[in-house]
Parts: C-alpha cells; sequence; structure tokens
C-alpha cells in the first residue's frame, strides 16, 4: 500500500475541497402574482408559466 511522502498543504486542501461548493438556488419572481419560483417552471402557486395558465391551483369545490 503506498503512502505519500509528503503531506498536502491548507491551501492545495482547501482548493480541493472549494469545488464541491454547494450553490444556492437561483429564483425569479412571477410576474402574474409576484411570489418566488424557479426559472422556466410553473408557478406552484398561481399556476401560471409565461403568462398562461398551465395548472388550475383553485380548490375543486364538493
Amino acid at each position: 500500500m503506498s503512502v505519500p511522502k509528503q503531506r498536502h498543504t491548507k491551501q492545495r486542501r482547501d482548493a480541493k475541497r472549494g469545488r464541491f461548493e454547494i450553490d444556492p438556488v437561483k429564483t425569479q419572481t412571477c410576474t402574474k402574482c409576484g411570489k418566488e419560483k424557479l426559472s422556466h417552471r410553473v408557478c406552484p402557486h398561481c399556476g401560471f408559466y409565461k403568462g398562461v395558465e398551465v395548472v388550475n391551483t383553485v380548490k375543486k369545490a364538493k
């Protein structure tokens, strides 16, 4: 089993770990209701996408 001859510096260690950093999710405001939503997806609050109602979010009356 091979063993490294020298230790990696803290700078090299941290540079390697920096590649695994998680970016925050980018959101946009809905043009219809003004709430936050993911881009290129239907708004979960109002059901609109590009100004057209795709999903009816109104509760169905029994």
